[in-house]
């Protein structure tokens, strides 16, 4: 097995941006998509890595740019949220762009059309809820720590299964929003699972994070029960 990187650029709307598939180069096989979805960042290494690990399950893995190319923050930064709060503000425009990076992953080479599917961490967790509640053809997605909130518009008919990994004592994602979600989703007619890991806040699978007091802070468990979850899900999907 030989894991490669390609960057891969897109034009939306005369804006450019920059993604990135990981793949293994040494199978010609078609194999199915899987898009994964940044955190407020943007894409970054961390995501890059992540997205190899995916990747060497059998997967073309496709780290998608919604913020332009360019287009990136740290924590050091004075608003490190500032990219991902103007989509949050224009859900239509979040929709677009990621039916977009869907549309581009199912005419890669390598990947099987017809076998797609996405994971997000924080920010991305909510991409991929609003990417199944576009109605987008994709098989499933797997939300880490995200963000639950529905957009200001009725949801398309959701088709894809969702499993849902989250932190009890997540602050960006307390109870009731966690409630609120599985109501959305059965109502929907969804077929969804939530893991909740207790004693877990925001953030679970960065190791970068270190902020308790907050909330938010890595969780080696939580990281490694929910990427064990997410790979039982994909094999499940596409097995």
């Amino acid at each position: 097995m030989s894991i490669i990187r390609t960057f891969i650029l897109q034009d939306i709307a005369g804006q450019p941006f920059e993604h990135m598939a990981v793949s293994d180069s040494t199978d010609a096989a078609r194999r199915p998509g899987i898009l994964l979805f940044p955190n407020v960042l943007g894409a970054k290494e961390a995501d890059f890595i992540r997205a190899e690990k995916v990747a060497a399950l059998g997967y073309v893995v496709f780290v998608v740019d919604l913020f332009g190319q360019g287009k990136r923050a740290t924590r050091a930064d004075a608003d490190p949220a500032r990219y991902m709060n103007a989509l949050k503000d224009d859900r239509a425009l979040l929709r677009d762009r990621l039916n977009a990076a869907h549309a581009l992953l199912k005419g890669l080479d390598g990947v099987d059309p017809a076998r797609t599917a996405a994971i997000g961490f924080c920010f991305g967790g909510l991409c991929v809820l609003d990417l199944a509640r576009s109605g987008a053809d994709i098989a499933g997605g797997v939300s880490f720590h995200g963000v639950y909130q529905a957009p200001p518009f009725p949801n398309a008919e959701i088709t894809a299964k969702l499993l849902i990994c989250h932190g009890w004592d997540d602050p960006i994602a307390p109870p009731d929003a966690t409630v609120a979600l599985a109501q959305e989703l059965t109502q929907a007619g969804c077929d969804w699972q939530i893991h909740a890991y207790g004693g877990t806040g925001h953030a679970f699978t960065d190791e970068s994070v270190n902020m308790p007091d907050k909330g938010l802070a890595y969780s080696a468990d939580a990281d490694r029960r929910s990427f064990r979850a997410m790979a039982d899900f994909l094999a499940e999907l596409f097995g």
